[in-house]
Parts: C-alpha cells; sequence; structure tokens
C-alpha cells in the first residue's frame, strides 16, 4: 500500500523563514517517520469524525423514537466517552503551558497502567501496528 508516491511532501520552509532551523532539520531528516506520523493523525481524527456523526445520527433515533438496540447503545457510550477523553486531553493541551510536552509521556505511562487516555481510532491504530510487529 505505500510507495514512495503515497507520501506527503511536508513543506518545512515556514519553520525556517521564522528561525526554527533546529527543528526544520530534525524534521528534513526524519521526513518519512514525520509524514507517516501526520497521515495516521489525520486519518485517526477523520475516523473519530465519523463515528461522531453516527454517534449524533443513533442520539437522533433515540430522541425520536425513545429507544436504540443494545449495539446502538454500545456505540454511543463508546463515542461519548471518546469526546470526554479529547476534552480530557485536549483543554490542557491548549491551555497549560508544557502540556505539549508531557501529553506523550502521559499517554505511555497510562498505557503501561491498562487505561486508555486516547479515543478508540487511535488506539485502533496502536493495536495493527503491534500485530505487524509480531
Amino acid at each position: 500500500m505505500s510507495s514512495e508516491k503515497d507520501h506527503v511532501d511536508i513543506d518545512i520552509s515556514i519553520l525556517e523563514n521564522e528561525g526554527k532551523t533546529e527543528f526544520s532539520e530534525k524534521i528534513k531528516i526524519h521526513k518519512e517517520k514525520a509524514s507517516k506520523a501526520f497521515q495516521d493523525l489525520i486519518i485517526n481524527i477523520k475516523t473519530e469524525a465519523s463515528e461522531t456523526q453516527v454517534a449524533s445520527q443513533i442520539l437522533v433515533k433515540y430522541v425520536k423514537h425513545g429507544n436504540v438496540t443494545k449495539e446502538e447503545e454500545q456505540e454511543l457510550k463508546t463515542q461519548v466517552y471518546d469526546l470526554l477523553k479529547v476534552l480530557g486531553i485536549g483543554v490542557p493541551f491548549a491551555l497549560i503551558p508544557g502540556a505539549s510536552l508531557l501529553m506523550p509521556f502521559l499517554i505511555k505511562i497510562a498505557q503501561k497502567k491498562g487505561i486508555q487516555l486516547l479515543p478508540t481510532a487511535f488506539n485502533e491504530n496502536d493495536d495493527e501496528a503491534d500485530e505487524k510487529s509480531t
């Protein structure tokens, strides 16, 4: 599936123009890895958006008809938990200085303790990567 033409070229000239040459050099060195990370992020965000859309349709169905199936109820609960996770990670990330540096460490520590801080779309890709490495 992945070939040289599949990856997205990242324009880092903005970083170089603003004096962030050290960071832009690191991106150049790890260009393929950074490109893959950005692609995975976009895919996961799109997945979460579509899951949220499905959950909103289930919620509308519940409001209109007063009942949903057990599967729909479970899907709705999962998506509400995912939205709360996004808020729990997103708010400190945006408001607390330095939180962007701590988030990866907090996520790894939580995973070691069996706590999933990331929404399910992000965890599914981790599971696939684990399966491929074995």
